[in-house]
C-alpha cells in the first residue's frame, strides 16, 4: 500500500483530500505547516507528496527544494495561484504536477494514482531486489538472534516477534494496538509506553549490527512500519 504525505494549512481541505485518498487505498499522513513537514520528511519516506504552496512555517517551494536535493520522491504541488510563473516555478524545482485551487478531489485522486503508477513502473523488480539486499536481515526464531552478513545481536521473543511481525509486511504501517495484539498471544493489558520501549530497545540492537539503516520508521500519528529501502542518512535517533 502506497504511503501518501499531504501538507495543507487548510485542515478541512487536508481531511477531504486524506479521506478520498484512504478510500482510493492509499495509506495517508497529514501535516499542517510547513517546517514539521520538513522535519517529517527528514526521517520519513512517502511515496508520494501533495504539497501546498503556501503554508505557515516554510512555504512548499523551499521545502521541495530541500527535498530535491536527497530525494526524488515525487511532488504534487497544490496552490490557490494561478499565474503562468508560479506554475512554471514549481515545475522547475522539482514538482511533478501541479493543481491550482480549487479542484476536484477526484481528479487529485487520479493524479495521485497516475504520478504513484508512473514511479512504481520506473524501478525493475531486479532493482528493486539488489536494493532490499543491502539491508536485509536474517532472523532466527530459534535463537533469537537477527543477523546482518556476520554481525549478530541477540533479541528477546517478544523483540523477534515485533521484528517478525513488521518485516512480514514490508511498507504496512502497525498501530500500537496492532502490535500489542501481534505479538502477545495471552491478550494481556499493555500499555503504549511499553510497546515504544521495545521499539526503542530492538532499534538500538539493530543499529549495533548495521548503524547505516533503520530498520523500524516512526509514522507520525500513525504507529510504526518496517524500512526495506537503504538509506545511509538514518543512522540519527529518532525521537519517540
Amino acid at each position: 500500500m502506497n504511503h501518501i504525505l499531504i501538507v495543507e494549512d487548510e485542515q478541512h481541505l487536508a481531511d477531504l483530500e486524506r479521506d478520498y485518498l484512504k478510500q482510493a487505498g492509499f495509506e495517508v499522513t497529514v501535516i499542517n505547516r510547513g517546517d514539521e513537514a520538513s522535519d517529517w520528511l527528514q526521517q520519513h519516506t512517502p511515496d508520494l507528496v501533495v504539497l501546498d504552496l503556501m503554508l505557515p512555517g516554510k512555504d512548499g517551494l523551499d521545502i521541495c527544494k530541500e527535498l530535491r536535493k536527497v530525494s526524488d520522491v515525487p511532488v504534487i504541488m497544490t496552490t490557490a495561484k494561478v499565474e503562468e510563473i508560479d506554475r512554471l516555478i514549481g515545475l522547475e524545482i522539482g514538482a511533478d504536477d501541479y493543481l491550482c485551487k480549487p479542484f476536484s478531489l477526484r481528479e487529485l485522486v487520479a493524479r495521485v494514482k497516475a504520478v504513484v503508477r508512473r514511479y512504481g513502473h520506473a524501478a525493475k523488480p531486479s532493482q528493486v531486489a539488489a536494493q532490499e539486499s543491502l539491508v536485509q536481515l536474517s532472523i532466527s526464531e530459534n535463537d533469537t538472534r537477527a543477523c546482518f552478513g556476520e554481525r549478530c545481536t541477540e533479541l528477546t521473543i517478544v523483540e523477534v516477534r515485533l521484528l517478525l511481525l513488521l518485516r512480514q509486511h514490508p511498507r504496512q504501517i502497525f498501530s500500537r494496538d496492532q502490535i500489542i495484539d501481534g505479538i502477545y498471544d495471552d491478550r494481556r493489558v499493555v500499555s503504549d509506553r511499553t510497546v515504544d520501549s521495545h521499539i526503542k530497545k530492538l532499534r538500538k540492537k539493530l543499529n549495533d549490527i548495521n548503524p547505516e539503516h533503520n530498520y523500524i520508521q516512526s509514522i507520525y500519528g500513525a504507529g510504526y512500519r518496517y524500512n526495506v529501502e537503504p538509506d545511509v542518512s538514518t543512522s540519527q535517533s529518532q525521537a519517540e
